[in-house]
């Protein structure tokens, strides 16, 4: 196991807000404002598809893949010298539509993961491609892995390979499943013996459907750090880095964990 007591501690922003539906312009304008006297931070992460609100008009509401709402992306990670997450549908190639997680540095350099899990019930199966790809991402020494809303329900797709640090997710999770998401979430951090991050929106949506937020952070054991409750703002999150090796020092269950790979 790497020794993480020589890492820094990670500092946490998550950003807790309504959306207005298929208004890009706007939205960007309102994330402008809710960062502009951001405390200094090593990763903010929005909230899924943050421009536009969740739509399955994935046509209309698509964006090349260096389109407007990538190059915010861009502008404020460098603003702030902070990496800074959100998701948007991107367009990759014809009828082949993503809801994609843009990872934007502060250096100007990009990565990105693709919805693995698209979201049946509302038919995101029938409007945007899959992901076939898990990414793993570093910062500042820590190992980090995106993933997107309906992932959580899917513990294959959350388990843990490659010794990660910090899962996170960014969503647009409706208040009706509240309760599978303040349930899912802890348990994906105790089993993967990692700190989890989960942002959501609030707001009613324009099918009418409710988000209360619960944007939270979790330590290894699933006990809150932070819980953004249904407020709208900017939340922090501290995550000790010794905490973690310490604990899987003392129970290092990983060591038992099955092995597998994804085809």
């Amino acid at each position: 196991m790497r020794d993480l007591t020589a890492l820094p501690d990670l500092q946490l922003a998550l950003v807790q807000s309504p959306l207005v539906w298929h208004e890009v312009t706007a939205n960007l304008q309102h994330f402008s404002k809710m960062l502009t006297d951001l405390q200094a931070v090593d990763l903010v992460l929005l909230p899924e598809m943050f421009n536009t609100g969740f739509t399955m008009d994935s046509a209309a509401q698509a964006e090349p893949e260096m389109g407007p709402t990538t190059q915010w992306l861009l502008q404020q990670a460098q603003r702030l010298n902070a990496v800074v997450c959100g998701s948007l549908i991107v367009q990759v190639a014809d009828n082949d539509y993503r809801n994609r997680l843009i990872w934007a540095r502060p250096d100007g350099s990009l990565a990105h993961y693709d919805k693995r899990h698209l979201f049946r019930m509302a038919g995101e199966h029938q409007y945007f491609t899959a992901g076939e790809e898990q990414l793993q991402l570093e910062l500042k020494g820590w190992r980090i892995r995106p993933l997107i809303c309906y992932d959580l329900r899917f513990p294959v797709w959350s388990r843990d390979a490659q010794n990660t640090d910090l899962l996170f997710y960014l969503a647009s999770w409706p208040a009706t499943r509240s309760s599978a998401w303040n349930r899912l979430l802890p348990a994906r951090a105790i089993e993967n013996i990692c700190y989890v991050a989960a942002v959501n929106r609030i707001g009613v949506d324009q099918n009418g459907y409710g988000y209360q937020g619960d944007s939270q952070v979790l330590d290894f054991m699933g006990e809150p750090l932070l819980h953004a409750a249904d407020q709208q703002g900017v939340f922090y999150a501290t995550l000790p880095a010794r905490a973690l090796v310490e604990f899987k020092q003392r129970f290092p269950a990983y060591l038992d964990a099955d092995q597998f790979a994804f085809s």
